[in-house]
């Protein structure tokens, strides 16, 4: 029950940061334990599965890197693994005229950041792309695709398997201990010891490092994304990806249309406030948990500062014509009568006791712990990239 590092999470990240240490160090003996009884199940397994670019992130962040290195990691796992994949474009639109200037930033940040055959598109060239959509101007970025990421995190957890690693599903870890010369980690079922534990357990990441780290500043507060489909006979409206231009202080991309890798086409996500971690539904409540969210300085910041968005999300949560309305500025022929509910997935994102919401990746480490306690989009597509990144900050130790 001894091992060289125990990795908790078995959503892409944890298992991407596993199959990176075995290939640096085939030797070593790793075990990957999730609470669940499948891999992939929470982020990875709802998301939209965009394989993305890396227009959006600062240069130079934890984010950029990462997407940008993991973006070829990820296109030739997948190549070499026959795990299907599309690279289809996808149009970002501007509908009103102080969008352009934000556009005109996006398109410079995606030069600064490496990519190349990004295309500006007028009025008329976004018809083209997308003959139903209606704005002032476009991008075209020619890198970003789509993918089932449950397939790929399986492939991950196939391989790890092959290489001789452990991996315990239905194990919830409940503590851990650091000790002198190694880590205890006990879980649901039974103790395990190692020399370093890495934490990559997603929405709960902040809970596993509060056990080993006395005074964390942030905490994961969880958002739903609900997401629409169109019905099939409407799925002619949107050819691949159409994204509105983001709003630069929330870390959210606006409703948009997915072609999605296993079929069909999504409309969506908002951006909800979770009333539990893993709250897919409105009507999921875990009270201890809604509470500890309310109760977080951070968490009363942003809510003073993004009242009105949160509020218009929270509106279009329960109302489909306004969720209409919102989809309406992309496509306008799109009718209340063509969606049809879809799904749902609920984002980890960390927040600071001082109300700032993380924008990076955030790793915290010590001599026997490394905590990745900020993964959102676009940990999918970075995932190969982060667990390269991790595995090194692993391997200094050794």
């Amino acid at each position: 029950m001894t091992y060289d590092i125990i990795v908790v999470g078995g959503g892409i990240v944890g298992l991407a940061t596993a199959l990176q240490l075995k290939k640096e160090k085939p030797n070593f003996s790793i075990l990957l334990l999730e609470k669940e009884n499948e891999l992939a199940k929470h982020q990875t397994g709802n998301n939209s599965g965009v394989i993305h670019s890396g227009i959006y992130y600062k240069p130079g962040s934890l984010k950029a890197t990462n997407c940008l290195r993991g973006y070829d990691l990820l296109l030739q796992f997948c190549k070499e693994n026959d795990v299907p994949f599309e690279l289809c474009g996808k149009i970002i639109v501007a509908t009103d005229e102080p969008e352009i200037k934000l556009l005109n930033n996006l398109f410079e940040r995606g030069q600064q950041n490496g990519l190349q055959y990004l295309k500006r598109l007028t009025k008329e060239q976004l018809k083209e792309h997308e003959p139903h959509v209606t704005g002032l101007e476009g991008i075209f970025v020619p890198q970003t695709g789509i993918v089932d990421y449950k397939k790929v995190a399986e492939k991950y957890g196939d391989l790890l398997r092959q290489q001789g690693a452990a991996i315990h599903l239905g194990e919830k870890v409940i503590n851990i201990h650091k000790e002198a010369k190694q880590v205890t980690v006990e879980t649901s079922q039974t103790t395990y010891t190692a020399q370093l534990v890495i934490n990559c357990a997603g929405l709960y990441s902040d809970k596993v490092a509060r056990m080993t780290v006395e005074d964390l500043n942030v905490k994961i507060i969880p958002f739903r994304g609900e997401y629409f489909k169109l019905r099939k006979e409407k799925e002619y409206l949107v050819k691949n990806l159409i994204y509105p231009v983001p709003d630069p202080n929330f870390p959210f991309l606006g409703v948009h249309f997915t072609r999605m890798a296993k079929g069909g086409v999504e409309a969506g996500p908002n951006a909800v406030l979770a009333f539990q971690r893993e709250g897919y539904k409105k009507s999921q409540i875990n009270l201890g948990e809604l509470a500890e969210t309310l109760a977080w300085p951070g968490f009363q910041k942003v809510a003073a500062k993004y009242w009105r968005t949160g509020m218009g999300e929270m509106y279009r949560s329960f109302s489909k014509a306004a969720f209409t309305k919102a989809l309406q500025k992309l496509i306008p022929e799109i009718q209340e009568s063509d969606l049809v509910e879809g799904g749902a997935g609920v984002r980890a994102q960390a927040c600071d006791r001082t109300g700032g919401l993380v924008d990076d990746f955030l790793i915290l480490e010590d001599k026997q712990v490394i905590n990745v306690c900020n993964a959102p989009s676009p940990a999918a597509t970075s995932s190969l990239a982060i667990g390269e990144t991790v595995s090194k900050l692993a391997l200094n130790r050794w």
